[in-house]
């Protein structure tokens, strides 16, 4: 008797019933698209040895993206009326170069695998890629995502976490992603990576509060180098490193840093000076394995935020316009 063989068609059938809609698998494109995930590999690898600012720009933008819409690529929209979400305030400083990744990687996949691979998966590959390159855990993708129908710059504001939230803030806007303190704390680690205009920690060299002009919390040589690397009325686009010993390499050296009172944001260093956080902290700076299990699993738990999967999203032909 002839053995039955499931179809393309039905292989795919049983894999949207099985996994329900919204979940994510990490073969979905076994059948449609194989060599998806090499193919963007390559591509980040090429864009990485034209400029190490690749790493942090597409890790940030996987970052902003999924936690105003979900992980749907609508922050790669472009607008000409400039209202769309990269156009707000707080996505301006998102470097080119990540955009320019997915933009590169969708173009050598759709040439191979043509309007099968949504741009939303080619930046959650991408955002794995850049750690992995630069050093970090390697991790397995779900994928399964489609392109979101919305972009608005009016969405963003009260969605991403800013530089001057305490525990309480943090935990509360990661939360609201399903993500937890140890999630949170772990993500945060990719400033090990991570760059930022003087614009954003400032006032904690300047004009911390009536009682001390610099930020008490911050070790003094470390502020002195920051008051010399950004000194009042600074050039707006002089970025500085935010691992000041190993800038280039994604490891543990962010929560060591966090230890001698060198983290460049207050939500950065409270993470250590909170003792709610602190023992988190202590433990991935004392151990590189601890704190890549705890990313991966975090990136992974990231991925899955606000995924579209069916009618509530498409697959674009270009990653920076809706299809019309």
């Amino acid at each position: 008797m002839e053995l039955w063989k499931p179809t393309f068609f039905t292989v795919m059938l049983l894999m949207a019933v099985g996994t329900g809609e919204g979940q994510l698998v990490e073969n979905f494109y076994s059948f449609t698209c194989p060599s998806v995930e090499a193919i963007v590999r390559q591509v980040v690898t090429n864009k990485i040895s034209q400029t190490f600012v690749t790493i942090p720009a597409t890790l940030r933008l996987f970052f902003h993206d999924c936690f105003v819409e979900g992980c749907d690529a609508s922050v790669m929209i472009a607008s000409p009326n400039g209202d769309a979400e990269k156009d707000a305030p707080d996505n301006l400083s998102l470097a080119g170069d990540g955009f320019d990744t997915v933009i590169k990687a969708k173009q050598a996949v759709d040439a191979v695998c043509p309007n099968v691979v949504s741009c939303a998966d080619i930046l959650a590959i991408a955002a794995r890629d850049v750690v992995v390159l630069s050093g970090g855990p390697n991790f397995n993708v779900e994928l399964g995502r489609r392109d979101g129908l919305v972009s608005q710059a009016s969405r963003v504001a009260g969605n991403l976490p800013e530089p001057t939230f305490d525990l309480n803030l943090l935990n509360w806007i990661f939360n609201k992603n399903n993500l937890s303190m140890i999630d949170m704390i772990a993500l945060s680690g990719a400033h090990t990576v991570g760059f930022s205009h003087c614009s954003k920690f400032s006032a904690r060299l300047y004009s911390f509060n009536s009682s001390s002009r610099i930020d008490p919390s911050l070790d003094p040589s470390y502020a002195q180098q920051l008051i010399r690397d950004c000194p009042p009325n600074v050039d707006p686009t002089i970025a500085i490193n935010m691992d000041p010993s190993t800038p280039n390499t994604f490891d543990n050296a962010y929560y060591q840093n966090l230890l001698q009172g060198k983290g460049l944001f207050t939500s950065d260093e409270v993470l250590f000076t909170d003792q709610i956080s602190q023992p988190t902290v202590s433990d991935f700076a004392s151990s590189s394995g601890d704190f890549f299990a705890a990313f991966a699993t975090a990136m992974v738990k990231l991925g899955r935020t606000g995924v579209k999967t069916g009618t509530d999203g498409q697959i674009r032909r270009d990653c920076a316009a809706f299809n019309s």
